[in-house]
This record gives C-alpha cells, structure tokens and sequence, in this order.
C-alpha cells in the first residue's frame, strides 16, 4: 500500500509503456514539451470534460471523475465512466446514493487510432482496478474511443492484462524511485514524441551489445504485453 505522497499520475503508466525514457523524463526530470499531436489529444479531452455529467435511459455517464489506488500507488482523473444496472443482482459494484448494482465502464478517450502495443489497455485496466478499490465488486471491461477511427473499442480486463498492469505499476515506481532515466536508441515511435528535441536519443549505429540488446527487447515485450 502506497502513501498519498508516493502516488503516480495513472497517464504515467501510459507514458511508461509506450517508453520508459520518455516517462522519466517527464516524472523524474519534470520535462515536458507539446507538439500537433499532445495539442489534439488535450483539446479532445477538453472537449469531453465540457460535456458534463448525464443521465440516460438509466445508465449515469460521469466524466472527470476523480480515481485512485493504494495499492498501485496511481491516481488521476477518468475520462467517462458509464454505470449501467447490473443484470445480476450480486454483479457489479454497489455506487454511494444509489440503490441496486451497477456495471461500471470506464471509457478512455485517445486521439490516434488502436495500436501495436498495450500501453492504453494497461491504462484503462489501472483505472478499472482503482475503480475497484474505491467501490468494491469487479469491473469487467473498458471500452477505449479512438478520434481516427470514432468507435469504441472494448477491452476485457482478464487476468493477463490485469498482471501486466500490476507489473508495469511496480515497474514505473520502481524507476521513479531510482531516479535514473534509461537511455534507449532512435526508434519508429520517437517521430510522434514531443520531447524527441529534448531527448536526443542516439543513433543506432555498428554491431550492438548482447546486454542492449536484451534491455531493448524486454521494453518492446512489455509494451506488447507478452509475459
């Protein structure tokens, strides 16, 4: 269990998956820097945010709600949050001020389009199990919206992804602790990142070591989650 000083920003676990240098740069050096693509992802979260909080055909839609686990030692904000009545009267989880038990979905919403690895399930997984801590029951899928393609996407939360989230928290706090921010060669995906000037990461270039060569394949096996 994680003291209240010790938690993480949950889009750290993202920033983690999708490259561990990149996080520490961001949550031990404390750089940042946008471009076109962090500009549109902040505008698509604006947008939702202004869209408040609704009730329809019995299902409560929360936005912006407030989320945290002790025990991943990550908090942040969610972006929806669907809580539909349960089917089964001992499914889901029990919700403050209302009656019965509700199925509760958390929605994440990203700019780009599903991608190779599973930095975003692993998010979306984290806001579930903190959903969890804070209301009991079990939370059984998410759902992620792409601005590419403009349709939901389920994600189960099975025993798989949930480990790898479990593993990926531990991770992350276990570099933040450290204070050292692993140094990684050029890739594909520096294009699209907004620190790629700040970073300079160097050139692959010439016969590579066995040990970099592992370091870098255990950080491309993470992303995709293979165990």
């Amino acid at each position: 269990m994680f003291a209240e000083d010790d938690l993480l920003p949950l889009s750290a676990l993202q920033h983690f998956l999708f490259c561990d240098r990149q996080a520490a740069l961001i949550h031990v050096d404390g750089a940042w820097a946008d471009n076109a693509l962090t500009v549109e992802g902040h505008d698509l979260h604006r947008t939702v945010d202004a869209m408040g909080q609704e009730n329809r055909s019995g299902v409560m839609v929360r936005r912006g709600l407030s989320i945290r686990s002790w025990r991943l030692g990550l908090s942040g904000k969610a972006d929806v949050v669907e809580f539909r009545p349960a089917f089964r009267e001992h499914d889901g989880c029990s919700v403050p001020g209302h009656e019965g038990r509700w199925d509760v979905v958390p929605i994440e919403y990203k700019r780009g389009k599903p991608k190779a690895h599973r930095a975003d399930e692993v998010q979306l997984c984290a806001q579930a199990m903190c959903l969890e801590e804070i209301l009991g029951g079990r939370v059984v899928s998410g759902e992620l919206f792409y601005g590419r393609t403009r349709r939901r996407h389920p994600v189960p939360f099975d025993s798989d992804l949930r480990l790898l989230t479990e593993e990926s928290a531990k991770a992350l706090h276990a570099m933040i602790r450290s204070e050292a921010v692993p140094v990684r060669a050029y890739a594909a995906k520096c294009r699209q990142c907004s620190l790629l000037s700040i970073c300079l990461p160097p050139r692959r270039s010439g016969p590579r070591s066995a040990s970099a060569y592992l370091a870098a394949a255990l950080q491309d096996g993470v992303g995709r989650g293979l165990p």
